[in-house]
């Protein structure tokens, strides 16, 4: 275990954090609301505590996998526990716990909340909180890669310790122009996301504020009926539109902007994408049509929300804890299965299942065709047997502390609903469930026990549990655990 080079990179993150803090730090002064203090303090703090450890000068500057993880999990477990360090000194939150919980939510672009009224925040606060979404959701570490002068060819450790989906892969040959090329796409379509929604009549700080929280996939808002406060039609088709294209693998992006066309809409993933949003919104909007008058004001609500739960985001513009069961079924399935991998969003992400379909109809296949060699395939891509297998450790350890979880957090005596959609959107960084937990509710009434287990499930979930699990792992602080 190369102890130094995991410590020096943590170090970066969290003096990359201190110059991310510095812009809701200018926020505050600009609104002058009196919680730019809170941000200087944490400022130092951060500064000085990375810099300590980024002056560490490790032999060697190789990242082997057991080091990339290490570093994923504990990268996000410090950014978001300095992260917190605002909500501590602004004295808006009630404990420790809250702080922590608020934040890491934030950063893994979760969207859960313990606050009952977010428009009493100051607006440094209420910007910082918004901004983590922005932060967490295209990664940390990339963003690390992006401008760190040190990204050597062992840092697609770190781009596959973090990015989301079965085998994540460089779309140029250096990492470090992987990284910029990634954020440069993932900063236009936020900066094209704001210009659309001041267009249409939000103010620019809301704008800005509702923008990081779509880019992440995250759901912050600044008002307390979320994105159905503004009741503003343009404004919640553009951030439909764009919740949905934030749900899409980045990398395709980067092959529509090389003109192969073809090749973009002939991905499977996406396909299935498509075809799961068009069929939910039809379904969600025969459902509850008798609830909205009619199916064109039903359309308008229920591709809102399928758009929200399936790209993790959680935005809202109604309460479906009021709508039928078919429609909520639908939107748990959303939550279960989330967007494509290599996005912003959360969820198991569709590519797994598409992999387990094809493994099990080959399977099936060899029951009447024992001498068959037929393997799985993505995309005219072969899947190796390792990631076939990989992705069935990854549902069961998802279910597993699904369980456990739900187990754990049902002592506070939430009923079932609750506490199972409350770990679901936990794991699958969406922010709102069933129940307490609903578009109108939040998570103030859990206690500081259970807004611990939900913490870890953001956390696991974001990162896909591996870089996590593998912290509690004793052999993994051992030489010679996976080279």
């Amino acid at each position: 275990m190369n102890y130094k080079l995991i410590l020096k990179s943590i170090g970066n993150v969290l003096r990359i954090e201190a110059l991310f803090m510095l812009i809701p730090f200018v926020v505050s002064f600009i609104y002058g609301d009196g919680d730019y203090p809170a941000f200087l303090w944490s400022i130092l703090i951060s500064a000085v505590v990375g810099t300590v450890l980024a002056r560490l000068n490790p032999k060697s500057k190789n990242f082997r996998t057991r080091d990339a993880f290490v570093v994923a999990g504990f990268s996000w477990l410090f950014i978001s526990l300095f992260g917190a360090l605002p909500f501590v000194f602004s004295g808006c939150f009630d404990s420790l716990a809250d702080c922590a919980f608020e934040a890491i939510s934030g950063f893994t672009t979760t969207g859960s909340s313990i606050l009952t009224n977010v428009e009493d925040l100051p607006r440094g606060i209420l910007f910082w909180r918004s901004f983590s979404h922005w932060i967490g959701g295209m990664g940390v570490l990339m963003f690390m890669m992006a401008v760190m002068p040190s990204v050597n060819a062992s840092s697609v450790n770190l781009l596959r310790a973090e990015s989301t989906g079965p085998a994540p892969d460089k779309i140029v040959p250096k990492i470090k122009e992987t990284a910029r090329i990634m954020y440069l796409i993932y900063l236009a379509m936020t900066v094209i996301l704001v210009i659309l929604l001041k267009l249409v009549g939000l103010p620019l700080y809301d704008s800005l504020l509702n923008a990081f929280s779509t880019a992440g996939t995250g759901g912050f808002s600044t008002l307390n009926a979320s994105i159905g406060g503004y009741n503003n039609v343009a404004a919640e088709i553009i951030i439909a539109v764009f919740m949905f294209l934030f749900g899409i693998n980045f990398s395709l992006y980067f092959i529509l902007i090389g003109r192969k066309f073809l090749r973009f809409f002939k991905d499977l993933e996406l396909r299935v994408f498509v075809g799961i949003v068009v069929s939910a919104i039809l379904i969600i909007a025969i459902d509850i049509s008798g609830l909205y008058g009619g199916i064109f004001e039903a359309l308008r609500y229920s591709s809102f929300q399928v758009s929200s739960i399936i790209s993790t985001t959680g935005f809202a513009t109604a309460d479906f804890n009021l709508w039928p069961t078919l429609s909520q079924c639908i939107l748990v399935l959303l939550m279960l299965t989330g967007c494509c991998a290599g996005s912003t969003g959360g969820g198991i992400k569709l590519v797994r299942f598409i992999l387990l379909v094809k493994a099990a109809k080959v399977e099936l296949g060899k029951i009447f065709h024992p001498g068959s060699v037929k393997s799985v395939s993505i995309n005219g891509k072969r899947v190796t047997q390792d990631i076939v297998l990989k992705t069935s450790l990854f549902f069961f350890i998802y279910f597993a502390i699904f369980f456990v979880s739900v187990m754990l957090i049902s002592v506070d005596g939430n009923d079932i609903a609750t506490c199972a959609t409350a770990v679901i959107a936990s794991l699958s960084n969406i922010g709102p469930g069933l129940g307490a937990v609903g578009p109108t509710g939040n998570y103030a009434s859990f206690s500081a026990f259970s807004k611990v287990v939900l913490s870890f499930c953001m956390i696991a979930g974001r990162l896909e549990f591996f870089p996590v699990l593998v912290l509690f792992m004793p052999s993994a602080w051992k030489r010679g655990f996976i080279k």
